[in-house]
């Protein structure tokens, strides 16, 4: 059976303002086509005070290609795995997104009770919580926002993002974000660097939960 042992709860987000702060910061905004000033009023208008709240960009204005590198880890970069050059094609499944630029994610959980669930098992758990799973780009924001909650040995997937492929069948792959151990085709350089790859749909891994959020919306 999956593993449903709790883990340590992580610190509260910073508030949408000092978020809005950090993405203006990494040149977030200008990726996404949004002054500093909208993006600013944005937070400022949205609340989100509860230390749970995410700020983000729709992944069609700032994809993962692009956020991945702005990731930190050990001083290191982010970078997306080599056999994921599509990375940007898996889009939003299962999951309705707010139609602007910018919105608030609630409730973010890292999911480490899940620990050793394959995706193919958590989604259906995570819908029966009402739950919603996160986007791989609402993942890299987390991160952005709250480097703590990428730790060794309990990283996270992000199956809200699937790619389907041309004849209508979604691709095996989903999403997630780990730390590399600088083996292989990462390079001993990335040891320890935040790392974009994929998991099988049907496959566990005891050191990835599985992210997900209360809802999303402009305010």
């Amino acid at each position: 059976m999956p593993d449903t042992s709790t883990t340590p709860t992580l610190p509260p987000l910073p508030p949408l303002a000092t978020q809005a702060e950090h993405l203006i910061a990494l040149g977030v905004h200008e990726l996404a086509g949004i002054s500093a000033d909208e993006m600013r009023a944005f937070a400022g208008n949205a609340g989100g005070g509860d230390g749970a709240s995410l700020l983000a960009v729709h992944p069609d204005r700032a994809p993962a290609s692009a956020l991945a590198p702005l990731l930190r880890h050990d001083d290191k970069p982010g970078f997306v795995v080599v056999d994921m050059p599509d990375v940007d094609d898996f889009a939003p499944d299962t999951v309705e997104l707010p139609d602007a630029p910018l919105y608030v994610v609630t409730g973010v959980d890292r999911g480490d009770h899940m620990a050793n669930w394959s995706p193919e098992e958590a989604l259906p758990a995570l819908t029966k919580e009402d739950r919603t799973p996160l986007l791989l780009t609402e993942g890299i924001h987390w991160v952005l926002q709250q480097p703590s909650a990428l730790e060794r040995n309990r990283c996270f997937m992000t199956i809200g993002s699937r790619l389907r492929k041309a004849n209508g069948t979604l691709d095996a792959r989903t999403p997630a974000i780990w730390i590399s151990n600088g083996t292989g085709r990462d390079g001993r350089e990335r040891r320890n660097a935040p790392k974009v790859g994929w998991c099988w749909w049907g496959n566990r891994h005891t050191w990835l939960g599985f992210a997900s959020a209360t809802g999303r919306g402009t305010a």
